[in-house]
């Protein structure tokens, strides 16, 4: 069994437990199938000839993240935050910055888990969990 199909099988068995049922195995699942999605390895949805393909185990794990993260405070440049999901760039050296030819206008805002692809430019702008802004992308 293949790494992201182990993952599915964790998350799908998870999704119906509560989150004080779920075990720290489970939970690092969580954390990594995040991971992939903020990396662009893995996508909520994909193009096919048949459309928009969904990866419903995917969303799940976005809603179990919620389930086993506590509200938080996140500062902001204009205000500050109080929610369960970090800022994508909000750790990240302006090496990092540099590398990723992404261009992020104040007050744009990316949440962790969301992929931006590069050259993308963020207007102002929110990009939500689960998203996936491909390359040469202007998001406004």
């Amino acid at each position: 069994m293949d790494e992201h199909t182990r993952l599915q099988n964790s998350i799908e068995a998870a999704f119906e437990q509560s989150a004080s049922q779920l075990d720290a195995t489970t939970r690092q699942d969580i954390e990594t199938t995040l991971k992939l999605l903020d990396t662009g390895e893995l996508r909520v949805a994909t193009p096919s000839t048949k459309g928009w393909q969904v990866q419903e185990w995917l969303k799940k794990a976005v809603l179990l993240s919620f389930r086993i993260h506590n509200n938080t405070p996140l500062p902001g440049a204009y205000t500050q935050y109080y929610d369960k999901v970090a800022s994508k760039f909000a750790t990240w050296s302006q090496k990092q910055l540099a590398d990723s030819k992404i261009r992020i206008v104040p007050p744009a805002t990316a949440r962790f888990g969301a992929y931006i692809g590069p050259n993308v430019v963020l207007m102002p702008s929110y990009v939500n969990i689960g998203a996936y802004v491909d390359s040469g992308t202007m998001v406004d």
